[in-house]
């Protein structure tokens, strides 16, 4: 009697230590501080996708360090691996609100003279070390007017989002 207690006592010890013990069916869930990697499709409101990882390596991420938008971080908290979701995240929680003041004019005469701008074109700017998206909109013979914020400011989004790997 007393060898099979200690026995049952040595296997009740083993599975508490190697994690097998009360948590059959349990499924790791995505935590503040995991670096984890996704699959995603983003779109517009009206259906357009702006981004997707479809084609290429899953996107690797740790979890509250501020690399992704607020929103899709919070969507990923609490996934469990091979879960998929659809999630909308309003623009506060995105790239935040269209700012007026963002905006701001350069002299024509700083872009070369044969360089053709439009109106709604999207530019690339380099700033020290890093580079900066800006879109047209506005020319005039003197001044181009460039709007600094993000493309997808002030735009509610839509993820469709599957949890690939908790590392």
């Amino acid at each position: 009697m007393r060898i099979y207690m200690i026995l049952s006592l040595a296997v009740l010890s083993l599975l508490l230590v190697c994690g097998c013990g009360g948590s059959e069916g349990a499924a790791e869930k995505a935590r503040v501080g995991d670096t984890v990697r996704v699959h995603y499709t983003g779109r517009l409101g009206n259906g357009t996708v702006f981004d997707s990882s479809a084609g290429r390596d899953p996107l690797e991420f740790t979890i509250g360090q501020g690399s992704v938008i607020p929103g899709f971080e919070q969507a990923v908290i609490g996934m469990s691996l091979g879960e998929l979701k659809t999630v909308q995240i309003p623009a506060e929680e995105a790239y935040g609100p269209h700012r007026e003041d963002l905006y701001g004019v350069v002299a024509r005469d700083e872009f070369p003279v044969d360089f053709e701008l439009k109106i709604g074109q999207q530019l690339n700017l380099q700033s020290d070390d890093q580079v900066i998206q800006v879109t047209v909109v506005d020319v005039s013979a003197a001044n181009v007017t460039l709007d600094f914020n993000h493309p997808l400011a002030g735009k509610d989004l839509f993820f469709d989002i599957q949890l690939v790997e908790i590392l």
